[in-house]
């Protein structure tokens, strides 16, 4: 199944807005949900800007990110609005060492589907 993805400026600029960020020394991210949709698969944004590095560089650490989030894709709670944020840092990592970064940060955002029914019992 393909990630579903945000693509709108609009989009990205509503969950920077309303979103909560978690911050990692590779990467940032941004999660936002959707009340007028809480049913829909959640999408993910991917960005990195100019201080990441030239234009190789900027697409090698988006590539990064949404290949370690398409590994976890089927864990994610229906309903959020995602944005990943590429670090300086990340340019120069392997997939190998960001994965436990995408999901230390989902988890951090509780936005993984076993994090999202340990809050509801939680209670």
């Amino acid at each position: 199944m393909a990630l579903l993805r945000l693509t709108s400026a609009t989009d990205f600029g509503r969950v920077r807005r309303d979103g909560r960020s978690h911050a990692h020394p590779l990467a940032v991210l941004v999660a936002c949900r959707r009340p007028d949709q809480p049913a829909l698969p959640t999408r993910c944004g991917f960005t990195a800007g100019r201080r990441v590095g030239s234009a190789v560089r900027r697409n090698r650490a988006r590539r990064l990110l949404r290949e370690a989030v398409r590994a976890r894709q089927a864990d994610l709670a229906p309903g959020w609005d995602l944005v990943f944020i590429a670090r300086p840092a990340l340019a120069q990592s392997r997939l190998a060492e960001v994965a436990p970064v995408v999901e230390q940060l989902l988890r951090r955002a509780r936005v993984l589907k076993d994090s999202v029914s340990d809050v509801e019992h939680d209670g």
